[in-house]
């Protein structure tokens, strides 16, 4: 199966492996420890991301500082994707969250990059979590399989559990946005099951951005997937891929998952060309690049050509999947907006 993740995995080691000096050099700016070996959430240390404190993912590119108008009046939840990638698993299935060099990387990448598409939109909150490794997804024995599923559920239980304190000690009834991104969106598709499908707390979702995992179409009862610009209570997925490359783990799935086209968000309007991108994000924050890249939704993937930038002739892989939110990043960032505008008129109506 690894295989099939090889062209990922060949992208993500060079992105590794560029800032791994500047990771090392940022370890510096989380020296906390955590004895307990449980995160408590009632510590700031224990949030990537939480309103009252700077973190990466309150900064803005340059080309839109001058126009930032962020809304508090609503909150985004946001779940990260894996950053804990080390074959060997030296910090063993599951990551503690008071590694430095990790905290690092999380917040200089996921948080810097992904979480940062949010902050306009409403107040930021993401969990520090002990994060399963990322071969969890890849068990040869059946050991290892036991040990992922655990891994796994540790992994969600804290993501649970810095939700419930989020709910109780931050939220105050106001408007939620839920986002994730690969493993962060597999525990947030549970985390919606469990806290917002079908129950009084569905009232105050805004959204839910699913990216980069699979979404059966039966997932959820009450939750509909988005068919609309501007529809709330509902959920967007999509999974990116170069144009006609069907990887087996996609060709073998046994349902065909919800995908959104995250430059329409039309469900009627499933192919777009690259000049509706507004502008993606590459390895310069402060750069964004109009026209990156067009996008097709169907099959239960979103097809893409070659993404347009100086240098692309060495972009091999065929797998966009860690570049999922960064080649939408202003479409997402003006959509999460529109969603949580509506969201609030439909309340004063």
């Amino acid at each position: 199966m690894i295989r099939q993740y090889l062209p990922f995995l060949l992208l993500l080691s060079c992105m590794v492996t560029s800032c791994a000096n500047k990771y090392h050099l940022l370890a510096s700016r989380y020296q906390f420890t955590n004895e307990a070996g449980v995160p408590d959430y009632h510590n700031p240390d224990h949030w990537a991301a939480l309103p009252g404190k700077w973190d990466p993912s309150d900064s803005i590119p340059q080309p839109l500082r001058n126009t930032y108008a962020p809304d508090t009046t609503a909150d985004v939840f946001f779940i990260h994707p894996t950053t804990y990638t080390d074959k060997h698993k030296a910090l063993g299935w599951n990551a503690p969250i008071d590694n430095a060099e990790l905290n690092a990387k999380t917040d200089y990448s996921t948080i810097l990059f992904q979480a940062s598409v949010f902050n306009e939109a409403g107040s930021v909150y993401a969990p520090r979590y002990r994060q399963a490794n990322y071969y969890a997804y890849f068990p040869v024995t059946a050991e290892d399989s036991v040990q992922s599923y655990a891994a796994f559920e540790m992994a969600y239980q804290d993501v649970k559990t810095a939700f419930q304190y989020f709910l109780s000690q931050y939220n105050h009834g106001r408007p939620i946005v839920i986002a994730a991104h690969s493993q962060g969106t597999q525990h947030a598709k549970r985390l919606l099951k469990e806290f917002f499908d079908g129950k009084d707390l569905g009232k105050q979702l805004v959204a839910a951005y699913l990216v980069g995992m699979p979404l059966e179409p039966d997932w959820f009862g009450s939750i509909q997937p988005c068919i609309t610009p501007s529809q709330t209570g509902c959920a967007v997925s999509w999974r990116t891929l170069r144009d006609g490359y069907k990887p087996a783990y996609v060709a073998n799935e046994k349902f065909v998952s919800i995908v959104t086209n995250p430059l329409t968000w039309d469900s009627n309007k499933q192919m777009a060309d690259r000049m509706d991108n507004k502008g993606g994000l590459l390895l310069n924050f402060n750069k964004l690049i109009p026209k990156i890249t067009n996008a097709h939704a169907t099959e239960g993937v979103l097809w893409t050509d070659k993404p347009h930038f100086f240098g692309n002739l060495f972009l091999t892989t065929k797998n966009y999947h860690v570049a999922d939110l960064n080649l939408f990043y202003l479409n997402v960032r003006e959509n999460v907006k529109q969603r949580v505008q509506a969201f609030k008129q439909l309340q004063i109506k």
